[in-house]
């Protein structure tokens, strides 16, 4: 195309725009000719380069993208190669994540492969001013440069060109107390942006004095606050602020802070949207590389006004659970708790988490889900798969707190959740949560827990009939509650000693940082952790075993210990089986009964630990029985 004026130079572009997307570049064969005496000025253009953080852009909440930044269709695509991302899975080092989405130390593999061409800084200049022929490793890294050099500086430009291959800005006072300029080019076949033009330093004086600075916008502070964001995704508010005044020497607004630190999350974990996109990617990839892994989902249909949208499904929840930790409750007590905690993202719900212990003290999750609520269809649904793909074996004790919608569910469960296929306890500390909110009676709080961990019948209606003479309406409140439910003399052994929901609130706890990201990020950040600590665990088991123990480090312990305190013990044997013997503890004089066969001793802690207490050993040791 032979362009000679205007009307070619605007067809030629609009060809461009038509064609761009199999033709990125424009080639131009220039044919110049001398012309004297022309007198170019200075183009009278005033590109505001500011990011105002509108108001329309804060309520339309977490929609990061500043008003000058451009978003590439590319950037938000999903890729679905469901293989690509099953081989990264099976990649023992993830060195594609975040390091916070596992608690392995692989700072060594974020090591680029050819680190010299990689994050070309400036060259260092002793008065910290720019110099012609200074070169930076893309476009981005120019504007950024820029911005800081005037933030700290507490000047202001204004950009006249911006384009692919050219960033061109002036002191905002140009023309009249400054001269301050800046022209930065792309040279191609050096692969960098080279200062072409450079006049400094800045001579004008801020006319005001403020606590901000209008380049200080949310994306570079997002910039700057990035490594913190990665290292803990739950960072508060007024620590992005304290770090930009701690860096930068401005006070900024909480809203600024807070924009600025949803787009570090998008940065770092990726975008809300496209997270929920990628999620059956992933959760598909998961399961083809190990297919006895558990996942199921819960969809919506999707409505445009009142018209149904083809083709587009809502999530509405998600469960899964990964198999090693399938295959470990097999090893478990046949114990689960469970608990939710709220979400922090973009798009609210609840995170509800199954979890269970190992005899040797061990915390061992057991599955996840992503839902709107602690509604009772939400429970209904987690405990319905909970029950069908992991917890297969009968007997089991669960123990939550006394929500409404976790009883609701429990009820609804065809009996999968009910005696005797399954025991529901509840929560001590939620129990007495209760108490106190119904009678505001911190003194009689204690003793409810008091009457909660007896270990006996003998010391739970001593402790009961203490609560009965303090008033009527403490005695009916306790007596709604089945005593099974929260009293450890009467659970028959179900809760294994365990009186709350500590070992479920651990993993929330644990999770805290997960809350606040994009749900994709969010399940990666359970696998990762999750398959380090299995991996720890299985060396540390097979480590044991090779050297000789039987039992787990906790039990040799109990044991131990209650051997050694068993041997101050009286016993006498009352029949001829050697079953059924009384005890004395000396020098208390404290009388037990204990009866071998049915694995009960009345100071309740055979039954509670499931390990021999010292009555047992000492019995044992008297008739020469083998207590193993």
């Amino acid at each position: 195309m032979h362009v000679a004026d205007e009307a070619s130079i605007q067809g030629m572009f609009s060809t461009y725009h038509q064609t761009r997307a199999r033709a990125s570049l424009i080639e131009l064969y220039v044919e110049c000719e001398e012309i004297k005496d022309i007198d170019f000025s200075e183009p009278n253009i005033d590109w505001m380069g500011y990011n105002t953080e509108s108001d329309e852009e804060f309520e339309g909440n977490y929609e990061v993208v500043g008003l000058t930044e451009d978003v590439e269709k590319d950037d938000i695509s999903v890729k679905g190669d469901v293989a690509d991302v099953a081989n990264a899975l099976v990649d023992q080092h993830p060195s594609g994540e975040p390091l916070f989405m596992h608690i392995l130390n692989l700072d060594a593999m974020h090591v680029p492969e050819f680190s010299e061409y990689v994050n070309r800084v400036s060259t260092v200049v002793v008065d910290g001013e720019f110099v012609v022929g200074m070169e930076f490793n893309s476009r981005e890294a120019v504007i950024a440069a820029v911005k800081e050099y005037t933030i700290q500086r507490g000047v202001d430009y204004r950009v006249y060109e911006s384009e692919p291959t050219t960033f061109y800005a002036k002191c905002v006072h140009y023309g009249t107390s400054c001269d301050w300029l800046i022209r930065v080019s792309l040279i191609k076949r050096q692969y960098c942006w080279v200062i072409r033009r450079y006049n400094g330093s800045h001579t004008c004086i801020r006319s005001t004095i403020s606590q901000d600075h209008a380049k200080l916008d949310s994306g570079t502070i997002a910039e700057a606050i990035k490594s913190l964001v990665e290292a803990d995704p739950s960072l508060k508010v007024k620590s992005v602020i304290a770090e930009v005044q701690s860096k930068f020497n401005y006070t900024i607004s909480y809203r600024k802070a807070w924009l600025a630190k949803q787009k570090a999350v998008e940065k770092i974990f990726g975008g809300w949207e496209a997270s929920y996109e990628a999620l059956p990617t992933w959760f598909e990839a998961m399961v083809a590389k190990e297919p006895s892994a558990a996942v199921e989902y819960e969809t919506a249909y999707a409505y445009r006004g009142d018209e149904l949208v083809e083709d587009l499904r809502i999530l509405t929840r998600v469960f899964w659970a990964f198999y090693p930790c399938i295959k470990a409750f097999r090893s478990c007590k046949p114990l689960v708790q469970v608990d939710g905690t709220h979400l922090y993202g973009k798009y609210k719900g609840a995170l509800l988490v199954a979890v269970s212990q190992d005899e040797n003290g061990n915390i061992v999750p057991l599955a996840f889900a992503i839902v709107e609520g602690e509604t009772a269809d939400a429970w209904h649904f987690f405990l319905s798969h909970l029950r069908t793909h992991v917890v297969n074996r009968d007997s089991v004790g669960l123990i939550s707190d006394r929500h409404e919608s976790i009883i609701s569910a429990v009820s609804r469960s065809d009996g999968a959740w009910q005696y005797p296929r399954a025991i529901h306890m509840f929560c001590i500390r939620h129990v007495a949560s209760n108490f106190l909110r119904r009678f505001k009676a911190s003194g009689m709080q204690k003793l409810i827990v008091n009457i909660s961990y007896s270990r006996t019948v003998r010391k739970f209606n001593m402790r009961y009939e203490r609560n009965c003479e303090r008033g009527v309406a403490y005695k009916q409140w306790l007596d709604n509650i089945p005593r099974s439910q929260y009293a450890l003399a009467y659970d028959e052994g179900h809760r294994w000693g365990h009186m709350t929901t500590n070992l479920v609130e651990c993993i929330n706890g644990v999770l805290k940082g997960a809350r606040n990201l994009p749900v994709t990020a969010l399940v990666k950040a359970t696998f990762y952790r999750l398959n380090a600590l299995f991996t720890r665990k299985r060396a540390e088991a097979e480590a044991r075993i090779s050297a000789g123990h039987l039992f787990s480090e906790y039990a040799t312990e109990k044991i131990q210990s209650n051997q050694t305190a068993s041997g101050n013990i009286q016993v006498n044997l009352f029949d001829r089986q050697n079953e059924v013997f009384e005890v004395r503890e000396m020098p208390s004089d404290l009388e037990f009964a204990v009866n071998l066969r049915l694995r009960h001793c009345d100071c309740g802690e055979f039954q509670v630990d499931r390990i021999p207490c010292r009555h047992v050993f000492a019995c044992c040791a008297n008739q020469r029985l083998d207590w193993k």
